[in-house]
């Protein structure tokens, strides 16, 4: 996904997420619900994070340099995960904190209204934003699966909205059941436990999106398909003999490192060899253009073999 789609899904987040904050302190100042406090840092968190998230494609986009010659692109990794930190700290952590003291010291609502009128309207802006994320999200995916595409993906930045979106849909839900609870039944313990569901997924949210940032961040090899195929174009060529290598890692959403080690048949000469990289290069770049950087090593079987059982054994 271009750049500018993740910036499309992120800008509607933050516009919706912005306005929602407000009205929603707004309300839970006028009406004492701890669960519509709990959404209000809800909202606070999630344009805090859109913020971040766009800060780390500005990042990303930066140009290699000497302390940094493979470029900036997993600065958005990064971030994503501080985005997750934040998600499970600040945003879990306070509602779940001001639901306990609800409970400890459960008050009537008194005004709810004011939060039904609030709720709804979130409702609607929340739906919009999670429209356009999951819109966007079913462009790349095709017909694979949900969970396979946010397994699949190496951008974070749409399937991390989507997630906030998701959590908030739920969490505007399980706030309308406490104050429904609260107003309708008297039962005023369900305000306090309405916070603290609401605490509960987004520790959820916050550990999922901890857990797929985390493998970006280590190092994720491309597509097993697009790997197959980068294999398939060196073992049909009758001038290698045997593929000893073939290693990939994202740098980015957008941007792959391809390491290949293969043995040339035996006798080729040397400007044959460098004409035959030139030519691999080339064409795996014009196929798949997310593969920036290709390094090449024409090594023989048995020498790569000896250097690979070295590795294993200092390992």
């Amino acid at each position: 996904m271009s750049a500018s789609h993740s910036k499309k899904v992120i800008y509607a987040a933050l516009a919706g997420n912005s306005l929602i904050a407000v009205s929603k302190f707004i309300a839970a100042s006028l009406t004492g619900s701890s669960a519509m406090l709990s959404e209000a840092i809800h909202s606070v968190v999630d344009s805090g994070n859109q913020v971040l998230l766009l800060h780390g494609i500005r990042r990303a986009k930066k140009k290699p340099d000497a302390h940094h010659p493979f470029g900036y692109g997993m600065e958005l990794y990064f971030w994503t995960f501080v985005v997750a930190i934040l998600i499970f700290a600040i945003g879990a952590g306070l509602s779940i904190y001001e639901g306990v003291k609800s409970l400890q010291h459960p008050e009537a609502i008194t005004d709810p209204t004011v939060n039904y009128i609030v709720l709804a309207l979130s409702m609607v802006f929340e739906g919009v934003a999670w429209t356009i994320a999951y819109k966007e999200f079913n462009r790349v995916r095709g017909k694979a699966s949900i969970f396979h595409e946010i397994r699949r993906s190496k951008d974070p930045t749409v399937f991390t909205v989507l997630f906030e979106d998701t959590a908030a849909m739920i969490g505007l839900v399980i706030a309308f059941i406490g104050v429904i609870g609260s107003h309708v039944f008297q039962i005023h313990e369900l305000d306090g436990a309405a916070s603290i569901g609401i605490g509960i997924v987004l520790a959820a949210v916050a550990v999922l999106l901890a857990i797929e940032s985390k493998g970006l961040l280590i190092g994720e090899g491309a597509d097993p398909q697009v790997v197959a195929s980068i294999r398939k174009i060196f073992e049909d060529d009758k001038r290698i003999s045997n593929t000893n290598e073939l290693l990939t890692m994202h740098l980015g959403p957008n941007e792959i490192l391809l390491n290949a080690s293969f043995d040339f048949v035996d006798g080729m000469p040397a400007e044959d060899v460098e004409a035959a990289i030139s030519e691999f290069e080339r064409e795996i770049k014009s196929r798949f253009p997310s593969i920036r950087r290709i390094f090449i090593e024409a090594q023989g079987w048995k020498a790569h073999a000896h250097d690979a059982e070295s590795r294993d054994s200092e390992g």
